[in-house]
């Protein structure tokens, strides 16, 4: 008789011998797999994104008023760390001596009140910041390299996130509304155009909403304003630190979208409002004040006042560089030293070239170059002639006009008024918090009463539980 050759050898004879419960097992593989992908459509089709509901910009008719503003930055509203270059359309951090730590920021000259309009932005360098021979600091505010989109309310702080006025997309994929941060998924690269559209159109489906928008495809959908900015006029703004970025607000976009719409630059003048200028007096020169007033005698009170009335001139103190370090996102412990005061505060970042005031140096060196409206707020220095005198040669330049505010005697009744509803607000507001407080602690009491009187009969419960076990186990016995 002839040998059987080997299964092995013949492919046709091994897969007629294959099992039944092999075939079974080799069949739900396929069935689950082509399961598996029309699951995986399924979810593709329902997180497909809504459709578009912004419309192409209405062409014809009666044209209205252009604007004929230049919409940029001023140096008034930008922070002492930013170097414009380009007619301002490219905007550099300084980052040495500690100022690598801070944010920078810049606030257009030209707000949207209504309309729908464009503005854009664009990472062009990523800079290497110099760090101290020691090391980066472990309390440094990460990321190192950021960059912040968005708008304010007209009045709000120029650091997006700061208060309820403003909304931003941040470089790290994060959108901030009423100071909650959610992801977004959407980081922003080095190249990529950051679109920004401002909808304050009352006839569009998404009016007052806020979109991103990279590389002109929709990467966010419309955030709604929040309370605090709706009927307010928005002021684009950007926030970066230890880069260089790009804005346009000119009239072609750096990328399309996909409709039609108009960039800041083309703005009907009836949408707009322009901020006021930080230039010059009418005599072609800036104003350097130099208060003179007494220690703990509402000097910084009037500071406040004087700069709520005139938001164009810029505090030179320390107690600026630190409400500007706490902005950029640096933690500083309440200090209760007695070296501590608004004049000369105690500063404890744990940061070297923030704690031993580097920034202060650095800025002294380039404020002259910057020409602004200046407050040099150092109470004992400008007390004192010859230290006096030194602040005074930082300005010795013919743009710049040195004055001397005295700020003793009696004040003005408006001042009076401010500073009595500053008191009678600190006082209802301790008040209110002692309030809620109090109701805080009787809520806690009741919830603790509700969780012992719960207990209480749960134990009781489970003790006439026993006692009736005990029973029926005596009644079987």
């Amino acid at each position: 008789a002839r040998p059987r050759p080997p299964l092995s050898s013949s492919p046709s004879i091994r897969s007629e011998m294959v099992s039944p419960t092999a075939a079974m097992a080799e069949q739900d593989v396929k069935r689950r797999r082509v399961e598996g992908e029309e699951a995986k459509e399924e979810e593709k089709k329902e997180e497909a994104p809504p459709s578009e509901l912004e419309k192409d910009e209405v062409t014809g008719g009666k044209k209205a008023a252009a604007l004929k503003e230049k919409v940029g930055f001023q140096l008034c509203d930008c922070t002492l760390n930013v170097v414009p270059a380009l007619g301002g359309r490219v905007l550099t951090p300084l980052t040495d001596g500690g100022l690598q730590y801070l944010v920078a920021g810049a606030r257009a000259n030209v707000g949207v009140k209504s309309g729908r309009y464009l503005f854009e932005a664009r990472i062009v360098e990523m800079m290497a910041s110099t760090e101290p021979a020691t090391g980066t600091p472990r309390n440094a505010p990460m990321p190192r390299q950021v960059l912040k989109v968005g708008v304010v309310a007209e009045g709000a702080p120029l650091f997006l996130g700061e208060t309820d006025a403003s909304i931003s997309f941040d470089s790290e994929g994060f959108t901030v509304c009423e100071q909650k941060r959610e992801s977004n998924g959407k980081r922003i690269a080095r190249g990529q155009t950051v679109g920004v559209l401002i909808n304050l159109d009352p006839k569009s489906p998404n009016k007052n909403t806020v979109s991103l928008f990279l590389d002109g495809v929709r990467a966010t959908q419309p955030v709604a304003l929040p309370e605090a900015m709706v009927g307010k006029t928005l002021f684009p703004v950007v926030n970066f630190k230890n880069i260089t970025v790009h804005t346009n607000f000119g009239s072609d976009p750096l990328a399309q979208l996909p409709f039609t719409c108009r960039t800041m630059q083309q703005m009907d003048s009836k949408d707009a409002v322009v901020a006021p200028g930080g230039g010059p007096g009418k005599d072609g020169k800036y104003e350097v004040l130099f208060p003179i007033g007494l220690p703990d005698e509402a000097t910084f009170d009037w500071l406040d006042d004087f700069l709520a009335k005139n938001p164009t001139f810029c505090e030179l103190s320390d107690r600026a560089i630190i409400k500007w370090a706490e902005s950029s996102g640096m933690h500083r412990p309440s200090v209760n030293s007695w070296k501590n005061s608004n004049d000369k505060p105690d500063v404890h970042f744990n940061i070297p070239m923030m704690d031993d005031f580097s920034v202060r140096r650095v800025l002294n060196a380039v404020v002259a170059t910057q020409p602004r409206n200046y407050v040099v707020m150092e109470v004992k220095a400008n007390l004192v002639p010859s230290e006096r005198g030194e602040l005074m040669k930082k300005f010795n330049t013919p743009m710049y006009k040195k004055v001397a505010q005295v700020t003793m005697g009696e004040p003005a009744a408006d001042f009076k008024k401010t500073i009595l509803d500053e008191l009678l607000k600190q006082k209802q507001d301790s008040v209110e918090l002692a309030w809620k407080s109090r109701k805080a602690e009787k809520e806690r009491e009741r919830e603790r009463e509700k969780i012992i009187k719960a207990q209480k009969l749960r134990m009781e419960e489970i003790r006439k539980e026993e006692l009736n076990r005990r029973k029926e186990e005596a009644l079987k016995a």
